[in-house]
């Protein structure tokens, strides 16, 4: 998928509102370089949506429409007073209706950037994989109270 700007994005999200809730999409949708785990987010306070520019580059164009349908189920719920959070059963009814997905997928580069840190006890050989450095000097294992040796 090519490179987005704001006015294609505008429009790409009212045609899907058109599509899909056969109601326009008339408040402001832009793009968040801060967002990292999900694909898109809607701020009711604002009526914006804010979706992630990374998706459409690593995953492919069905899948943005995808967040954009999502993130149009909470907008639209949430104009007309329902409930657009994601336990609500209007919001669950409502995507099976459009075919929007519950969850987006995660990102392959930030897959690749999860780095594992796996320690062993030194007197029961338990392995620990941790996302985050332990501090060796200052933690033991939480079996036999041993050392634990960065591997």
């Amino acid at each position: 998928m090519e490179v987005i700007d704001q006015n294609s994005l505008k429009k790409l999200v009212n045609e899907l509102s058109l599509e899909y809730f056969h109601k326009p999409f008339t408040d402001e949708v832009q793009f968040n370089n801060r967002l990292r785990t999900t694909g898109g987010r809607y701020i009711p306070s604002k009526r914006t949506i804010e979706l992630n520019p990374k998706f459409p580059g690593e995953l492919g164009e069905e899948e943005f429409i995808g967040i954009i349908k999502h993130e149009l189920c909470h907008y639209h719920l949430h104009i007309e007073g329902k409930g657009y959070k994601h336990r609500d059963p209007e919001f669950r009814e409502l995507l099976k209706k459009t075919g929007s997905p519950r969850f987006c997928q995660a990102l392959p580069s930030m897959k690749q950037k999860q780095q594992k840190h796996r320690y062993i006890c030194k007197d029961c050989s338990h392995v620990y994989t941790r996302s985050r450095r332990v501090d060796t000097k200052r933690y033991r294992c939480g079996k036999c109270r041993g050392k634990l040796i960065k591997q």
